[in-house]
């Protein structure tokens, strides 16, 4: 019997993990556009209707990058879906930050602009991450076939 690696865990214990994720990503898109809906939030302006399409664009990334995980779990899909989830994040992250469609007291706009900044950072460092791993995983071995293993 061949054992696997103690770094790869079986798809199988990776599912729950897809299927949480998935319906998080769901339930805040339910959350945001159905109850309560983003207008029941007293500290949101009327901007946020410019940054919605780019918050349900990464919602909606992450929904199917899970799902295809579900589907079919090959190693390339992982840091693939990182970088496309992270993409939109960024995204939704910079827009965000430009519109601030926040309504707070100053201190704690401060500390909310603070906090995307930091974000927009740390997608930026995690898309080059993200690409890496992808182009390490996609990288032919030294008989020209792709490392990555199908899982």
């Amino acid at each position: 019997m061949t054992q696997l690696p103690t770094t790869v865990r079986p798809t199988s214990s990776r599912r729950p993990g897809y299927v949480v994720g998935a319906l998080v990503n769901a339930a805040l898109l339910w959350l945001v556009h159905v109850w309560p809906g983003w207008e029941a939030m007293p500290f949101l302006t009327a901007d946020m209707q410019q940054v919605l399409g780019l918050v349900d664009a990464s919602l909606v990334a992450g929904v199917v990058v899970n799902a295809a995980h579900l589907v079919r779990d090959p190693d390339w899909l992982t840091p693939a879906g990182n970088l496309v989830t992270t993409t939109f994040g960024l995204a939704a992250a910079v827009r965000i930050l430009r519109v601030f469609p926040f309504d707070l007291d100053p201190g704690w706009a401060t500390v909310a602009r603070v906090v995307l900044v930091v974000a927009v950072v740390g997608s930026a460092i995690a898309l080059l991450v993200a690409l890496v791993g992808l182009l390490r995983v996609l990288r032919p071995s030294p008989d020209g076939r792709p490392t990555g293993r199908s899982r």
